[in-house]
């Protein structure tokens, strides 16, 4: 997924010498070839995310579109005054890239484990946030972010992930990163929603279940029309998101159907719920560990009907 996205961001630099990459002494085999083309375009800021955001925001200021890349937490939370009082206070065009969404780095432990930059970053005004869920959708985010005025949030895995098409051939083609993406039909009253690369683990429920599944590509502008509309056709809707649901996808989901008048759908949540993610290991067993997987929401779902 990453190596998709950067890939198409020197796509658009070849053709916007306005665009410019900025990272944090890292990822040096997935941005080679982005720095050997535009050398002048391409900073290593070192081990600085702070001098970094703020570099960046001076650059914006004048007239450049500024991608910062670095791991998880460390281009969000290690930097959150100066993306919140610097970034988007001013609303400029600097596009934060965040790898290893969730537990993606997880024999790196807390430290790198985003799994609180949704919450807290839809929380400050002027920020777009896109959570693709494969590499197809974190193409389209690059278009989108570099397209979309002001501070832009990409939340990326970190690598490797298979496609959702190559996964479910009924999955759509990605043509809008603000609209849902249908992922595959279903049947029943119980449809799922998902963000980011948890997304392959909702679809393993939604084939149990036999329930419909869409990607939200784009968590901040929520397609709350679209939200509104499902929590009226079925009595569940399951948010997955490899984040804490306080706050995060779920969380801004349960705020759009409680605003709802009459006969509206509940709201399951699947995610970390106000936990630290403390395990060291690989993350599949992180993630089965705190209950994030099909299995546990498919278990919790037969429960509530018996």
């Amino acid at each position: 997924m990453r190596n998709a996205f950067v890939a198409e961001l020197g796509n658009i630099a070849r053709n916007n010498p306005n665009v410019c990459l900025m990272i944090g002494d890292l990822g040096f085999g997935v941005v080679d070839k982005f720095a050997n083309e535009f050398p002048d375009r391409f900073i290593n800021a070192g081990i600085s995310e702070q001098n970094m955001t703020s570099v960046a925001t001076g650059l914006a200021m004048c007239g450049n579109k500024v991608y910062t890349y670095s791991i998880g937490n460390f281009p969000t939370l290690r930097c959150l005054e100066q993306v919140r009082n610097l970034a988007a206070y001013h609303n400029a065009n600097v596009k934060i890239v965040s790898i290893g969404a969730g537990v993606a780095y997880g024999g790196a432990g807390i430290t790198h484990h985003a799994t609180e930059d949704l919450s807290i970053l839809r929380a400050i005004p002027n920020i777009t946030i896109f959570s693709p869920a494969d590499k197809d959708e974190a193409i389209v985010a690059a278009q989108a972010s570099f397209a979309t005025n002001g501070v832009c949030y990409v939340r990326l895995g970190k690598g490797g992930e298979q496609t959702l098409h190559e996964l479910c051939a009924e999955a759509e083609t990605v043509t809008d990163i603000f609209k849902p993406r249908k992922i595959r039909s279903g049947k029943g009253k119980t449809v799922i929603l998902a963000t980011g690369t948890i997304a392959t683990e909702a679809l393993k429920a939604a084939e149990q279940l036999y329930a419909p599944l869409w990607t939200i590509p784009t968590v901040k502008p929520l397609p709350e029309t679209f939200i509104e509309q499902l929590a009226r056709d079925y009595d569940t809707i399951v948010t997955f998101e490899e984040h804490q649901i306080q706050g995060g996808f779920g969380g801004a989901v349960s705020e759009v159907v409680a605003g709802l008048n009459g006969n509206r759908a509940s709201v399951k949540r699947i995610g970390f719920d106000n936990q630290f993610s403390a395990q060291i290991a690989p993350p599949p067993e992180i993630l089965t560990y705190y209950g994030i997987t099909a299995e546990n929401l498919v278990r919790q779902l037969s429960e509530q009907e018996t």
